[in-house]
């Protein structure tokens, strides 16, 4: 009995300890005392304790506005949000601090840590990209404006990662339409994403997909369609090799290329390291045409 006293008593002082740092941290934050808000803000801070550290900075912006600390209460305010990982909030933070104050010592940071706030607020390459272009173009001015920065590697690693992301997004837009069956649909939109990044990172597979897709396309199309849209294929098979001569993908296409050659009447025995120049494939080309016009005649 007497234990069990010992032990209710204890958990009484234990709450009663609580809810009396909670009841100080509610009357400081409501206080006008600047300076104890001023040192509790960054006890706060130095503990790791963000969110409290925000709602003190926030609460002493109001008091400090105009005075000598200003800068630094507002600045802190903003890396406390940051800390604490709200970025949305910290990002609006930043951007107001750099416009009240570009020439604070803590502008340069704020500058940084605000694109790294955009960069880390940007969704998943399957949602809206739209805070990612902010990003991306948020970074490019900052870099172009402050070539001497010292976050110069972290901006650049941003704009990789955040390029990258947007490279996902097309290259998985064009595919559905390839995993749809729709092959025309689908050769049209994986040239269009060459067309507006050429850079692309998933060129060599997209490169593929168009040639994959010309060459279904032809195979189920009704016999009259089929010898032009074979051609189609070739042409894009010769993209292909040309470009990119040791691909994983060569003994595919040429398998396929073989079947082409079949069905338009000729056969070519293909080698998975024959070198041909541009002109050869050009010749090739020019060669298939003529005798597909031929055959029609």
């Amino acid at each position: 009995m007497v234990m069990k006293l010992r032990n209710l008593l204890t958990v009484l002082v234990a709450l009663m300890a609580l809810a009396s740092c909670k009841s100080q941290y509610e009357l400081l934050l409501n206080s006008n005392d600047a300076d104890a808000k001023y040192e509790a803000a960054f006890d706060y801070f130095n503990q790791g304790k963000y969110s409290k550290a925000a709602s003190m900075f926030e609460s002493l912006s109001v008091m400090t506005n105009g005075t000598e600390r200003d800068d630094t209460v507002k600045y802190y305010w903003g890396l406390s949000n940051y800390r604490f990982k709200d970025y949305y909030t910290a990002e609006t933070n930043f951007q107001k601090f750099i416009e009240s104050y570009p020439r604070s010592p803590f502008t340069s940071e704020a500058r940084y840590l605000r694109l790294d706030c955009m960069y880390r607020s940007t969704l998943r390459w399957e949602l809206d990209q739209t805070p990612t272009y902010a990003a991306m173009a948020a970074i490019s001015e900052y870099i172009l404006e402050f070539p001497s920065n010292t976050h110069m590697r972290e901006c650049r690693d941003m704009l990789v990662d955040l390029g990258e992301r947007l490279d996902r997004k097309a290259y998985e837009a064009a595919k559905l339409y390839y995993k749809m069956e729709d092959y025309l649909a689908s050769r049209v939109a994986f040239r269009n994403v060459l067309k507006d990044d050429a850079e692309n990172i998933y060129r060599e597979d997209i490169l593929y997909y168009i040639a994959m897709s010309s060459y279904n396309y032809a195979h189920l199309s009704v016999p009259s369609k089929q010898r032009e849209r074979y051609l189609t294929f070739v042409d894009d098979y010769y993209n292909f090799i040309g470009e990119l001569p040791e691909s994983h993908y060569r003994k595919e296409l040429d398998n396929v290329y073989r079947k082409v050659q079949k069905a338009l009447g000729k056969h070519v025995a293909v080698e998975a390291d024959t070198e041909m120049t541009e002109r050869d494939y050009a010749k090739e080309r020019r060669k298939l045409q003529r005798e597909a016009k031929k055959s029609e005649k």
